[in-house]
This record gives C-alpha cells, sequence and structure tokens, in this order.
C-alpha cells in the first residue's frame, strides 16, 4: 500500500523524541473500520515505517493504554482509551455544541440527514451526522466516518474553501490516485468551486441514489469546517438542489451567527 500523504516526511529541525511521536500517531492511523486487528506487518506496510520500528512503537503503546494486544491472532487493536480520547474531542468542541441543536432541529423539520464534518489529510471526518432518512437506506453513516474529498459535497465544498497552496497540493494527490477519471473527476471538481463561490454550496451525488448538497463555514481562527443535507432520493441533483439550497445555507448563516456570538 502507498501511502498518498504523511507525516513522516523527513523535516529539519525536529527532535528524535518529536518523531517518535509522529510515528506513533501513524501507527494508530492505520486503524480503520474493517481494519480493526493489524499485525505489525500489516503495520509496516500501511505506514511505511520499517518492521522493527512498528515493533518498537506498537510495544510502547500497548503500555500507554492506546493499544490492545492479541497474543493468539498475532496482531493489535485499539484501546478503549482511544474512544475515550474521541469523546472529550466531541464534547470540547465549540463548533460542534453550537451547530448540533441547529442541525438537528433542521434534519427533524425537513426529515433530511445532515452532518457536520472537517478535513483530515486527504480525508473527510464526520463530528456529527443526524439521519432522517426520507426512504429506507443501505447506508448509514455516523460520527468519526470518514469519506473522499474528491468525491463528494463535503469533501468539494472544502476544497473552495481552502488555501490555494492546500488545494493544489491535494488535486495532485487525487490525480495520482484517480487517474482513469481524472478527467471526469477534475471537471466536476472544477463545477463544485464555482459553484461555491457563486451561491454558497455544491451538489454530488457520489453514491447511488443519494444526493447530498454541502457549504463550507469558516471560523475566526481560520479552521475549516463543512455542512452538508443529504436525502436517499431518486430525483435529479438539481430538484434536490432547488428544495434544499435555502435551507442549507440558512443553517450555515445561523451557525457562523451562533459562532460568532459565543
Amino acid at each position: 500500500m502507498t501511502r498518498m500523504t504523511s507525516a513522516l516526511d523527513e523535516k529539519p529541525g525536529i527532535s528524535p523524541a518529536n518523531r517518535s511521536l509522529e510515528r506513533g500517531v501513524e501507527i494508530l492511523r492505520a486503524f480503520r473500520p474493517g481494519s480493526e486487528l493489524l499485525g505489525n506487518a500489516e503495520l509496516a506496510e500501511r505506514t511505511g515505517l520499517s518492521r522493527s520500528t512498528v515493533s518498537r512503537l506498537t510495544q510502547t503503546l500497548v503500555g500507554a493504554g492506546m493499544l490492545q494486544a492479541e497474543p493468539a491472532q498475532r496482531g493489535y487493536r485499539l484501546a478503549p482509551a482511544v474512544l475515550s480520547l474521541a469523546h472529550a474531542m466531541r464534547t470540547g468542541s465549540s463548533v460542534l455544541h453550537l451547530a448540533a441543536p441547529l442541525m438537528r432541529t433542521l434534519a427533524e423539520k425537513q426529515k433530511i440527514n445532515v452532518g457536520l464534518a472537517a478535513p483530515d489529510r486527504d480525508e473527510m471526518v464526520y463530528l456529527e451526522s443526524i439521519r432522517y432518512n426520507r426512504r429506507v437506506s443501505l447506508r448509514s453513516v455516523v460520527s468519526g466516518q470518514r469519506v473522499p474529498i474528491e468525491l463528494t459535497s463535503l469533501g468539494r465544498a472544502y476544497l473552495a474553501a481552502a488555501p490555494p497552496a492546500r488545494r493544489q497540493a491535494l488535486m495532485q494527490i487525487f490525480k495520482a490516485r484517480r487517474t482513469a477519471q481524472w478527467s471526469r473527476l477534475s471537471v466536476e471538481i472544477q463545477r463544485a468551486l464555482d459553484a461555491v463561490a457563486a451561491q454558497g454550496y455544491c451538489v454530488a451525488a457520489w453514491q447511488p441514489e443519494v444526493v447530498a448538497l454541502a457549504a463550507p463555514l469558516r471560523t475566526d481562527d481560520g479552521a475549516i469546517y463543512v455542512l452538508n443535507l443529504s436525502v436517499s432520493t431518486t430525483e435529479s441533483m438539481s430538484a434536490v438542489a432547488r428544495e434544499l439550497a435555502g435551507p442549507l445555507l440558512k443553517l450555515a448563516a445561523d451557525v457562523t451567527q451562533a459562532l460568532r456570538q459565543g
């Protein structure tokens, strides 16, 4: 497995202790849904680290309570302490604290799905996902779930708000990853950037019969979040956009006002 982005590139002035910390974080990042149990060989492949380094780091992380060893299966899984960190992040997020009640009100009123996400490297991570599907859907989105930036309305809205240098770096990653589809995807992404600039939101349908609209939020400290509304439907993207653009933009404005008022 080739890593497209990494915090482990050699950086001048970083002490060995700090580099070990970075590498330990990379070990934790390797665990994803569907990859709950990983051995040292798999971790080495996913992180690009040597097996000896991975072996040393996994033992340290076990000792720190971040990983649990499974000797019978020759692997490791995330320990409960990691969940407590995620809970602390959610309860400590002022953005989530202010946005969630407004999101829930809109979701219940419109019987739609409302999400709030933030970027992490070349993916978006849901901070909150309130589900009120109008139609039964096999897809369930929960807090902590990751989605690709380049395919989703969430990610494309983020790209529209991201600093140009960051956006360009990500586009190079997507081009390398999606070589066969890049001619089509690059056009779709540019249309989304233009749409956010012109009307404050973009729309995408990257899952069958799911249409989503997204709008970026910028906080006073420069952080970028993205709100989205989605529905399971057979209607066209344009029809869904006509119905939900107003509620999405109002939600974004209400959340922005709440953040400014503290």
